[in-house]
């Protein structure tokens, strides 16, 4: 009958969405997930984007520990310190940063753009590298005068090589992504090269 029809019908309907491939669930799944972000992100942007710079920078420096200098045991404390500075600095700053940025020159266009990239790599990074070797110094116990040496000795290297990484980076950045966005994406490139910059972070100076 046809009633029978379309109770088989919805039966095999009903299956196929309990058998749907795995790929189609996990698309749900990081679909949801992108949602409860982006909600919190609206309701509490600066918590949030501290809590994006810490789980970055971890993720960063587990990467330089296990694949860049081979580590069999992770130096927990190192790793911590990394992350606190993603959590303390890293994300507020770049909230207020780049908030102050997208606040004073607003739009895409190719000029914008190029000024606050000019801005971010010849003001901002210093700022950022000085600030970052500072604070791996102090929560080391080192004294002032090691840590000026760090900054010294590794600050140009920070700076300069940098510049290949986030110039192009930054360009997307300030010409597709939504500044309520900015960070997300920054902390996902921000792994990459929190590989290069724990590595340079945590190396020992010469002394001279």
């Amino acid at each position: 009958s046809e009633g029978g029809f379309i109770g088989i019908s919805l039966s095999h309907s009903s299956r196929r969405s309990q058998y749907r491939p795995g790929r189609a669930r996990r698309g749900e799944i990081m679909s949801i997930i992108w949602q409860q972000y982006t909600r919190a992100l609206a309701a509490q942007p600066l918590l949030v984007k501290a809590m994006t710079s810490l789980t970055g920078f971890t993720i960063g420096d587990l990467l330089a520990q296990k694949a860049v200098e081979g580590k069999e045991e992770i130096d927990v404390m190192r790793t911590a310190r990394m992350a606190t500075f993603g959590l303390l600095w890293h994300g507020p700053s770049g909230h207020y940063f780049y908030g102050f940025l997208d606040a004073k020159l607003p739009g895409t266009s190719m000029k914008t753009v190029f000024t606050k990239v000019g801005i971010d790599q010849v003001l901002w990074n210093p700022i950022f590298g000085c600030v970052f070797f500072s604070y791996l110094g102090l929560t080391e116990g080192k004294s002032p005068d090691e840590i000026v040496q760090k900054i010294k000795a590794d600050l140009p290297t920070a700076v300069t090589g940098s510049w290949a990484y986030w110039i192009p980076a930054h360009f997307i950045n300030f010409r597709f992504i939504p500044g309520e966005q900015r960070l997300l994406y920054i902390n996902c490139m921000q792994i990459m090269y929190n590989i290069f910059l724990s590595f340079l972070g945590n190396k020992e100076v010469k002394a001279e």
